[in-house]
């Protein structure tokens, strides 16, 4: 994706890389250090080539050593240019790889931000079946033999999308979000039982299946316990690595049509996230009449 090719520092790839973001050393190279982000790789782009090509030979040695001697974890040039001997020969005293890459120096550095944010995010592996319903993200909980891949299974068959059965991946992303998906081994398959394993795409066809989602709604598959909210106005959360999501327990019982309750679950918490609360919408009107027949009757 990022086309990159080696060329120097072979031995020096394993190098720790502290922080994810880029840099562009352009104050650095005019010998200005006081806020340099020495824990960042550096991008080399057009400007700072035509800058140096500015300097005569001994000065942009010079600059390019202060440079390398606030120990950078790494150089990468853009736009497929030809690296000056100065830089391969400071790179390799200093243990420093250089990477090149054909892209325009932006391009680069918001797809390579991008990537390096996905692999280093914090991720856990939780039980679950995790379904797209109209871009909602839902992850359906339960007992096993609740009922979740056959309660997924009715929903596919309306349309909407599976993403993962039984086990989800989850990452959570800089924009405090909880992104799920699939194990590769796993993908696209379900388990129902008494039937076995089925391949989702090949018989529901390829609008079927998503590759991830972010997580909107947490539901959990319950046999009844008599205790279950009724109205919805205290809502329940659940967190995922720091991030609280909504969390609505919903009982199974014989008769009931789960996947029709999951899919108005899900679109009532759409609604929520758009302002539109029917529970506290109906409890304010309520607690609005009760007060005006107190007026009236005080």
């Amino acid at each position: 994706m990022l086309s990159l090719s080696l060329i120097a520092g072979e031995k020096h790839l394993n190098k720790r890389l502290p922080e994810i973001a880029m840099n562009r050393p352009g104050l650095a190279l005019t010998g200005f250090f006081q806020y340099f982000a020495n824990q960042r790789l550096q991008i080399f782009g057009l400007a700072e080539f035509t800058y140096l090509k500015s300097l005569a030979n001994k000065e942009k040695f010079r600059r390019l050593e202060g440079l390398f001697e606030q120990q950078i974890p790494g150089i990468v040039v853009t736009r497929n240019r030809k690296v000056p001997p100065e830089i391969l020969d400071l790179a390799e005293r200093f243990k420093v790889p250089v990477i090149r890459t054909p892209m325009v120096t932006m391009n680069f550095m918001n797809e390579c931000t991008a990537l390096l944010e996905k692999l280093t995010a914090p991720r856990e592996r939780i039980q679950g079946t995790t379904m797209e319903i109209m871009g909602i993200g839902v992850l359906l909980r339960g007992d096993p033999g609740i009922g979740k891949s056959e309660t997924a299974l009715s929903l596919i068959e309306r349309g909407y999308s599976l993403v993962s059965d039984d086990v989800t991946e989850i990452r959570r992303t800089s924009r405090g979000r909880i992104v799920c998906w699939a194990n590769e081994v796993t993908r696209y398959h379900m388990e129902i039982r008494g039937l076995g394993i089925i391949h989702v795409p090949s018989l529901f066809g390829v609008s079927s299946i998503r590759r991830q989602t972010e997580l909107d709604v947490v539901i959990d598959l319950k046999k009844p316990s008599g205790n279950e909210d009724r109205t919805g106005i205290f809502p329940e959360h659940v967190a995922f690595m720091g991030i609280e999501i909504p969390c609505i327990t919903l009982p199974v019982r014989s008769g009931r049509d789960m996947a029709n309750i999951v899919e108005v679950a899900a679109l009532n918490q759409k609604l929520k996230e758009l302002g539109h609360d029917a529970a506290k919408e109906l409890d304010d009107k309520v607690i609005e009449r009760l007060t005006k027949g107190r007026v009236r009757h005080g």
